[in-house]
């Protein structure tokens, strides 16, 4: 039955475009700018993301990350893209779209970072926009889902703004910043009104 089948990329993930933002799969080559990104934005991600491990930033760690994205993406499990500025190509951040399901399901979560020079200014609110069509219409999924921490006000701006309705409260749901975090759980259904 078609409706069960995982749909199938070539080793090139498509690029995305969205509105002044493009999205990639992650290259060896972005290594140098993504670790000076993270390092310079580590005080303002880290009350919103897991611990980072001692070796996060070393160019050995980012291989190893890129091999494990070109594996989960292979086997339909995750989606990782790059998120490029599209004036002058700087990358301000990435979304992942992981916990593919099929089966009755057809979900995806969706996670998300910024780095700090580039937060409020819109670039993440246009890469999740232009995640949403590839994920219902190239990866054929019903829904999307996403979960953020209930005192991070951007995230659930950002989260609205882009059609995501809120839908529950998972306690001690992730291990954010060393601590197990409450949080909002929002979702979005392929035949949401945009």
């Amino acid at each position: 039955m078609a409706f069960f089948r995982s749909v199938s990329f070539s080793e090139t993930m498509p690029a995305i475009q969205g509105a002044g933002v493009l999205l990639r799969a992650p290259q060896s080559s972005d290594h140098a700018e993504w670790a000076d990104l993270r390092e310079a934005s580590r005080n303002f991600l880290t009350p919103w993301e897991p611990v980072w491990p001692s070796d996060d930033l070393t160019r050995g760690a980012f291989r190893r990350r890129i091999k494990r994205y070109a594996d989960d993406q292979r086997n339909d499990l995750a989606y990782a893209f790059m998120i490029f500025r599209h004036e002058d190509n700087a990358l301000v951040g990435g979304i992942t779209l992981a916990n593919v399901r099929r089966g009755v399901a057809q979900a995806g979560s969706i996670g998300y970072w910024i780095g700090e020079p580039f937060a409020r200014k819109g670039y993440m609110t246009a890469a999740v926009r232009a995640l949403i069509p590839f994920s219902f219409q190239s990866l054929r999924l019903h829904r999307l889902e996403a979960a953020c921490i209930p005192d991070n006000a951007a995230s659930v701006g950002l989260l609205e703004s882009t059609g995501f309705i809120r839908e529950g409260y998972a306690r001690r749901y992730l291990c954010i910043n060393g601590v197990w975090q409450d949080h909002l759980l929002f979702a979005r259904i392929a035949d949401d009104p945009a």
